[in-house]
């Protein structure tokens, strides 16, 4: 009889045949501008590319046109901020000059930091086999820092640990210092700065002791390796000829030295991005990069892509009046070959409700009339600002996604799961022992930090554990953990992936506590399904817990509601998350000073600015239709009976709503009917009144 088991088996891929170069007149295919930036030779190019302009097809050429040149694919870098991106610009290299293009150098920075630093990083003090932490293992070992050190029993209120990971993270992206990161955005936590170099020194020391590097550190490592090592940066420097980046407006003050120290033996470096879609600041992004490359890289050639693809002559109109206004900005006037379409609407509604009618309203009449609900979107400025819209289209049985939420490595039972393998990986990974140790039955805080204690003074001997003696409560969670780790250790059949395998014996323990502890138990128990097939195709723990520390997966069914029934969904998204994409109709709603722009960047010109160019990427996102809606009055709460008078979005000024349509809403009440009144007055309401106070 034959037995069907849940193994999962490896699949090896085969080697694809494929064929040379074609020798094509590149500059054939493309506009005179992307052909000169694409046949651009050496030195360093700046590649100022509009919304819409067909920046990924000049790169995507810029490569092609190297290789046919006869510069090695291998010694070409492509830096992008998404490995997908990589992907895709060089699956398509691979249509234009044949496989050679397999050995391009494609990926984001911290996963190109992340490679250098396994290469080179043994020579000047990593070890080897150090491992990543995400954003959330920083700050919780943040956390263990800041209790150690006895900061979380203070009388008065100390910052979290998203606040000291916060800002720890900014001083290391943008070299701002610690104290003048705290007093602009925490002025209230001022009176601790002293603290914050303790708890960073400390945090610092463990990272060390354990041989964990945060996200930060990879980038901040590479560029000490370039700087503080002339034998290591000659040969990092020595293994590229070229060096092309994508989205460069979105750089930092780190990755920009980076770069500086990547090009000192050259100055080929190429870098594509438009300035006007500079957003990402909170996130440490530097707008000064891309004004100031000219500068960085003397000798610098500057293109500017100006041809617009994707939207109609009257939404480019629009655009460019929105962005003209930029009080600091690279001068382009986009334009298409275009023609047709009628102007973007401006839509002033009563309030939200008005508001909301509007757009569900107009989404179906755009749907009848044939767009499917997948090239409609609806931008906004923060999740919040879309929660009733999203309970009428619940109500109208109109299927949307919104971009946003939680991220799959964010999930706590996923996060659980991977602890385990960490331990396996690096014993000394204190955050993940005491994640762990906190998910069994009879073990609290103090019996996870005497247990880590333990270990520690056992230099972290990947025995240790199994010789500490719990609290009699606890016996029976650590016999089965110990159990466990043991199992781990032993192996797996040749014929099953090492890290589904793994997972699975994990699960064995896990899932009874997952059922145990969280809600919503089946798309939790999916996600970790998930975990295993995603597993199966790394060949060890090691670079699977590498890939997914650099590139992580984005969904989780978890907070997502499940699987849809339907492919064809309306896509509800914050402007932020919608750059770099496009559809043919796209609302952008709550255009109000205060809510978009937010009114917490309106005390700050800089901020101000960075406002305005994400009105613009929301603006630029639409191909044939848009719509720019804004409520005249908002209740201050949605119990509150207090409403405010809102004022139009400042972006969009008189020259602005010159070029759109303004649209006024009809109301939906229907007109009461007249009814015949006697001819002859049957009340003397004066008499009445003049009666109350007659005596």
């Amino acid at each position: 009889m034959h037995v069907v088991t849940d193994t999962l088996r490896v699949y090896p891929a085969r080697e694809q045949a494929t064929t040379p170069g074609s020798g094509r007149d590149f500059a054939a295919e493309l506009n005179p501008e992307q052909a000169a930036a694409a046949t651009h030779g050496d030195g360093p190019l700046l590649i100022i590319a509009g919304a819409g302009t067909g920046k990924t097809r000049t790169l995507v050429y810029r490569v092609a046109h190297l290789i046919e040149q006869g510069v090695r694919a291998e010694r070409i870098l492509l830096l992008t901020f998404t490995r997908r991106a990589a992907q895709e610009m060089l699956s398509r290299v691979e249509t234009l000059v044949g496989g050679s293009s397999k050995r391009v150098h494609g990926g984001t920075f911290h996963a190109t930091a992340h490679r250098l630093l396994r290469k080179y990083g043994e020579a000047a003090g990593l070890a080897k086999d150090f491992t990543i932490m995400d954003q959330g293992d920083s700050a919780d070992l943040l956390q263990l820092s800041r209790a150690q050190l006895g900061y979380g029993a203070k009388g008065k209120r100390f910052p979290k640990k998203e606040t000291l990971q916060y800002v720890y993270s900014r001083h290391i992206n943008t070299g701002i210092s610690i104290d003048d990161i705290v007093r602009d955005g925490y002025a209230q936590f001022v009176e601790y700065l002293e603290d914050f170099g303790k708890i960073y020194a400390d945090y610092t020391r463990r990272k060390q002791e354990r041989n964990l590097v945060d996200y930060d550190d990879l980038l901040l490592f590479w560029a000490l390796l370039l700087e503080a090592s002339p034998e290591l940066a000659e040969r990092m420097t020595g293994m590229y000829d070229h060096i092309l980046v994508d989205e460069y407006q979105d750089t930092n003050s780190l990755q920009a030295r980076v770069l500086r120290g990547m090009c000192r033996t050259h100055s080929n470096i190429t870098v594509v991005g438009d300035d006007a879609q500079s957003i990402y600041s909170f996130r440490g992004a530097n707008f000064r990069n891309i004004l100031d490359f000219p500068k960085q890289f003397p000798g610098a050639t500057t293109v500017t892509l100006e041809q617009n693809y994707r939207s109609t002559k009257p939404i480019l109109d629009v655009t460019n009046t929105v962005i003209s206004r930029a009080s600091e900005r690279f001068t382009k006037n986009l334009w298409t070959q275009r023609t047709g379409g009628e102007a973007p609407w401006l839509v002033a509604a009563r309030d939200e409700q008005q508001q909301t009618r509007f757009v569900v309203d107009r989404i179906l009449e755009l749907h009848e009339e044939g767009t499917p609900l997948r090239e409609i979107a609806v931008l906004f400025r923060a999740g919040y600002m879309s929660a009733d819209l999203e309970i009428e289209l619940t109500n109208r049985k109109i299927p949307f996604e919104k971009w946003g939420g939680l991220k799959f490595l964010e999930a706590a039972h996923v996060k659980d799961v991977l602890a385990f393998l960490r331990i396996l990986e690096n014993p000394r990974d204190e955050v993940s022992w005491y994640r762990l140790l906190l998910l069994l039955p009879g073990i609290g805080d103090a019996t996870a930090r005497a247990a880590i204690d333990s270990m520690a003074t056992a230099a972290w001997d990947s025995a240790a554990f199994g010789r500490y003696a719990p609290p009699p409560r606890a016996r029976e969670a650590h016999s089965a953990l110990v159990n466990l780790l043991d199992a781990l250790r032993t192996g797996h059949s040749p014929e099953e992936a090492q890290v589904t395998a793994e997972i699975s014996r994990v699960r064995l323990l896990y899932d009874g506590i997952l059922r145990e502890r969280y809600d919503r138990v089946e798309p939790r128990l999916a996600d970790l399904d998930q975990l295993q097939i995603i597993a199966a195709g790394y060949p060890d723990r090691a670079t699977f817990l590498s890939a997914l520390a650099l590139e992580p997966p984005q969904a989780t069914q978890d907070l997502a509601g499940g699987t849809r029934d339907e492919d064809d969904h309306l896509v509800l998204s914050t402007a932020h998350s919608a750059k770099g994409k496009e559809w043919d109709a796209v609302f952008v709603i709550w255009a109000v000073d205060g809510w978009f722009p937010s009114a917490r960047c309106l005390n700050n010109d800089d901020d101000t600015e960075e406002e305005r160019r994400l009105m613009y990427v929301a603006l630029t996102r639409a191909r044939n239709n848009l719509s720019v809606t804004y409520p005249l009055n908002a209740y201050s709460s949605r119990r509150g009976a207090d409403y405010s008078l809102d004022q139009l979005c400042r972006f969009i000024d008189r020259g602005v709503r010159d070029r759109m349509q303004r649209v006024a809403l009809g109301t939906d009440d229907a007109p009461a009917r007249e009814e015949a009144l006697p001819s002859q007055p049957v009340l003397d309401l004066r008499a009445l009144l003049r009666s109350r106070f007659s005596g």
